[in-house]
């Protein structure tokens, strides 16, 4: 397809009053990603080279979001909400630009496969002026009906205007439409509002292309594709659906998920093979994960690389900016932030680890802090190669540890160690004999009183 020019009109303006939400229902997200941007995501991949975006007037948290997840969309305003073929028109300009092939998508579709795109523009090569995009559902109520004959796309019946015979059809429209680009002003132009709603109705283009000799037909993709959301049922029933087919793309990519149904991955999640990940785990945003690394049981990750080989968790919390090089680890109960973990470092449990860099080899102990904020500023801590930090330590940035360093356990240590130095930063024990029981002696006098 890639000879061939196309422009992907994705409709975006709905308010999405079923979620019952102060946000856009095409920002609602699925795997962490708005459902307009999987939508977007889906139509770079069939080859879309341009990219028109129609909001709602006043909808200035799609358009903000517009310019993170497509900044090279156009984006077009539907000043009141006239239907969808109104709405594909507010892209007038860029239709007229004259592109082979125009497809006109829905933000609330995440779901849809570039492979279904693929098909529809296939058929437009072939010659169809129109083609819909349609699915088979066992139980077809509620959907529009796909009336063919003889491989030709005769017309898009609702429901509710359908004979008896036509309610039986189980071949449903999923609303994407593909339309020659040569065709598909003139088409949308001739749309009318004769109907109840007094709405331009972009599924009235089949019969007005029908009506002028022009091929239209349709092409079959699965009820995955033409899952719209209308509220946060649905939204989960999407979440579900997606889950379950990255899941499924991992294992057979060489990953171990030992408990598939509990492992939850975001829209760009990178898992190398030979990774093992054990049940309740979490994947955020910005994740990457190299080859034969072990993830441990309800651990939590975003914006994190963790290397190969590496031993995470379990319940351990890889936050932003986290690096954890090849062999590292991060055990139990521990936390790193905006930290490089050098290559075969560890972290058993119990730590905090922020805005600090461990260097290769070195060893924290349990309990250990990098004490790295103020109330007001960020500072960084640098911890050699090699060097070991004793349990229950605090270490208070900005502050190096030399490489080989010593730093015994249970000290706050607020100047920088040099080399294969070791550092106490702690009170000299005092004991005082019989003192406790003399202490236990007042209190509950004292108490008593």
């Amino acid at each position: 397809m890639n000879s061939r020019s196309c422009l992907s009109i994705v409709l975006a303006a709905g308010e999405g009053t079923r979620m019952k939400s102060a946000l856009p229902k095409v920002l609602h997200k699925v795997a962490g990603l708005p459902m307009v941007a999987h939508v977007v995501r889906a139509a770079e991949a069939a080859g879309a080279g341009e990219l028109a975006l129609v909001i709602g007037h006043g909808a200035d948290e799609v358009r903000k979001a517009a310019e993170k997840f497509a900044p090279a969309a156009k984006l077009f305003v539907q000043e009141k909400r006239l239907g969808t073929a109104d709405a594909a028109l507010a892209a007038r300009e860029d239709i007229a630009a004259g592109y082979d092939d125009v497809l006109v998508m829905f933000g609330d579709t995440p779901l849809i496969d570039a492979g279904a795109l693929v098909a529809a523009r296939e058929k437009l090569a072939e010659g169809a002026a129109v083609v819909v995009l349609g699915f088979r559902a066992d139980e077809p109520t509620g959907y529009g009906r796909l009336i063919e004959k003889d491989g030709k796309l005769l017309a898009i019946r609702e429901e509710k205007d359908c004979s008896e015979e036509e309610r039986r059809i189980t071949f449903c429209n999923s609303g994407l439409m593909a339309i020659a680009g040569a065709h598909a002003l003139a088409l949308l132009d001739a749309v009318g509002n004769d109907n109840a709603k007094g709405e331009y109705y972009l599924t009235d283009i089949v019969e007005i292309a029908g009506g002028q000799g022009l091929s239209v037909v349709a092409t079959e993709a699965s009820f995955e594709n033409a899952l719209g959301i209308n509220n946060r049922v649905q939204l989960a029933e999407a979440e579900a659906i997606w889950q379950k087919r990255r899941r499924e793309a991992a294992m057979l990519s060489g990953v171990t998920l030992i408990a598939p149904e509990t492992v939850f991955f975001s829209f760009d999640t990178e898992i190398g093979p030979d990774t093992v990940v054990e049940p309740n785990v979490f994947f955020g945003p910005g994740v990457t994960v190299g080859a034969g690394a072990k993830i441990h049981a309800y651990s939590h990750f975003e914006g994190a690389n963790i290397g190969p080989g590496c031993d995470i968790g379990p319940f351990a919390r890889l936050r932003p900016g986290a690096a954890l090089k090849a062999r590292a680890k991060a055990g139990n109960f521990v936390e790193i932030k905006n930290a490089t973990v050098e290559e075969g470092a560890k972290v058993n449990h119990l730590t905090y680890i922020g805005d600090a860099r461990i260097g290769a080899g070195a060893n924290i102990g349990a309990g250990t802090i990098t004490c790295n904020y103020d109330g007001y500023s960020k500072f960084f801590t640098d911890i050699g190669e090699g060097a070991f930090v004793g349990s229950n330590s605090s270490l208070v940035a900005p502050v190096s540890i030399g490489t080989g360093a010593y730093i015994a356990s249970g000290s706050v240590i607020t100047e920088s160690v040099p080399d294969d130095a070791l550092a106490f930063g702690r009170a000299r024990q005092k004991t005082l004999p019989g003192k406790a029981k003399e202490l236990r002696a007042r209190r509950a006098a004292a108490k008593k009183a």
